[in-house]
């Protein structure tokens, strides 16, 4: 069974109103990033007046929604035969790509889907590596060869993988990560105590101990800062090393005499649940390690929910914020988030003009916008094949 939208005559504004989509990617119940933006996307595409089947990635988890039209067992050659078979049953295939979700050395076994589709493809690049080992690069660009498109996500991500691999720029559109955008909300009296959130799955790399420690150098404001750690450890993370990053953290809070400040929530939250969550935060603190980022759908939630952002200058924030809709900071630098988070917490004015940047900001990420983009560039694609003779 498909998902599809009901008629109504506005649906079909758009080019790819009224086309099929085929998407191949992890799938809810599957609790990961990659899940959370199919699901996402695919129903900004049935709002837009298309039809959206899913060949999920097969886990423990039992697939529940009436849009997965088939499951991909990874390692399976047959498997592999009949997601080509069934994504090419659709009018555009969407395949997300990223290098651990596939089968083969570095998810290679996706090449041999893209080969196989019989009906354009979309594939949206999730990840473009600053520095990938030889085989991965051979991956991307093969992926990007069978590709009829390939989607990034910012213009960093594009810059570099047109810069870096071998493929073709023409192929490369960037489309905005999509997030949850809802209605404006109060902001948080001045007198209740101000609140930092990070989310997401946890593990080293995240450079939360740098916010821990910015947030020791913040115990002299009152009302006093609570920080809010929001998120599991990362399963892989949990297999190699078990609770050793939370752990240390924690011992971190203890050792910085900020223990009772800082609130470890391990529990998972649908997009409702964490849409008013960030949208309770004072800050939104991103002190992640990595300088290699180009896409963040965390980044885009908090842009999105209007809530000021303090982040390390990774390349997706430091585009997405380059506007006012947050701050950039050096990487590993408890000293210069403190006095980010400073400004934003006690300069008056300054956190009521970041949230109205992210405002002008949020309605090219909505959902239903990002997902009337795909529709546009499926259009062209489709158009494309037809006037081709085969």
């Amino acid at each position: 069974m498909r998902v599809a939208a009901e008629f109504s005559p506005s649906l079909v504004a758009r080019p790819g109103a009224g086309l099929s989509y085929r998407i191949l990617s992890t799938y809810p119940p599957t609790r990961c990033g990659l899940a959370t933006f199919s699901a996402a996307l695919a129903k900004g595409l049935v709002a837009n007046g298309g039809d959206v089947g899913v060949v999920r990635i097969a886990d423990d988890a039992k697939a529940s929604s009436s849009c997965v039209v088939a499951e991909l067992h990874n390692g399976a050659p047959a498997s592999v035969d009949a997601a080509a078979m069934h994504l090419s049953q659709g009018d555009v295939a969407i395949v997300q790509h990223e290098y651990g979700v596939y089968g083969g050395s570095d998810g290679d076994e996706v090449v041999e889907i893209l080969r196989a589709l019989t009906v354009p493809s979309i594939v949206v690049a999730h990840t473009v590596l600053l520095e990938p080992s030889r085989h991965q690069r051979e991956v991307l660009e093969a992926v990007a060869e069978a590709a009829g498109s390939v989607v990034v996500m910012s213009e960093a991500a594009r810059v570099r993988l047109c810069d870096g691999f071998d493929v073709d720029p023409a192929k490369v559109t960037r489309i905005a990560h999509g997030a949850a955008t809802p209605e404006v909300r109060d902001r948080p009296d001045h007198w209740l105590r101000p609140t930092l959130l990070t989310w997401g799955l946890l593990g080293a790399g995240k450079g939360i101990e740098w916010a821990i420690d910015a947030l020791a150098d913040l115990a002299d404001l009152r009302p006093r800062p609570r920080y809010i750690i929001a998120g599991r450890t990362h399963p892989k993370v949990i297999a190699y090393e078990g609770e050793r990053y939370r752990d240390m953290l924690i011992q971190r809070a203890w050792a910085n005499g900020v223990a009772a400040s800082v609130t470890f929530d391990a529990s998972y939250r649908d997009v409702p649940s964490l849409t008013g969550l960030i949208q309770q935060a004072t800050v939104v603190v991103l002190p992640y390690d990595s300088r290699d980022q180009v896409t963040s759908g965390v980044l885009v939630d908090a842009v999105a929910a209007g809530v000021p952002v303090v982040a390390t200058a990774f390349p997706h924030a430091i585009e997405l914020l380059s506007g006012g809709a947050g701050i950039v900071v050096p990487h590993g630098n408890s000293k210069a988030l403190a006095y980010a988070i400073r400004r934003v917490l006690s300069e008056p004015g300054l956190a009521a003009e970041m949230a109205a940047e992210a405002a002008n900001i949020a309605p090219s990420l909505s959902w239903t916008s990002v997902a009337g983009d795909y529709s546009d560039l499926a259009a062209r694609l489709a158009s494309t094949a037809i006037a081709v003779p085969t």
